[in-house]
């Protein structure tokens, strides 16, 4: 193998807190319940849970406050049916048309001061939502898709000094 030779090289060698690429999902949407029965209450999350396990659709991002929870799915197949039980639970909002940007890397969550580099790059790009520490290696955003290519620009040219 030629590791100077044009291309991508996949391997399992790499330096802890590098960012080894950045690459898009599309297809995504987001629902947020908002409740204040979830406020000092056990078992709320374990209700909306359920939801999408009785509709077997898997959730790619969560992120939740004392009062909301928000969640996002690539499979709207059962959505109609899934905002009818969770309304029982909250308001219930939703948004399409929605791309999970992922930043990967070995223990990037360790890299010091990344989310700065980050959030300095995207200063001008609307980020929905932000899942970091659930694992080491990857920091999602979750964006418009009218704003995933200028993200992805972005991201290359503050992270890799690309563009």
């Amino acid at each position: 193998m030629d590791e100077k030779a044009a291309g991508t090289l996949i391997s399992n060698k790499g330096s802890r807190g590098e960012i080894r690429a950045i690459a898009a999902k599309d297809g995504i949407t987001a629902i947020r319940i908002k409740s204040s029965r979830m406020l000092l209450a056990y078992g709320f999350l374990r209700k909306v849970f359920d939801v999408f396990e009785k509709y077997r659709t898997p959730i790619d991002m969560i992120t939740t406050s004392e009062i909301a929870v928000s969640v996002t799915i690539d499979d709207p197949k059962n959505l109609s049916q899934i905002i009818a039980e969770l309304d029982k639970l909250g308001v219930i909002e939703t948004e399409n048309e929605l791309s999970i940007v992922c930043i990967v890397g070995n223990m990037i969550a360790q890299q010091q001061g990344l989310l700065n580099k980050v959030f300095r790059a995207l200063s001008d790009i609307q980020v929905q939502m932000v899942s970091f520490g659930g694992s080491q290696n990857n920091i999602s955003l979750l964006v418009r898709t009218s704003d995933k290519n200028l993200t992805l620009e972005k991201l290359n040219e503050g992270l890799f000094n690309l563009y």
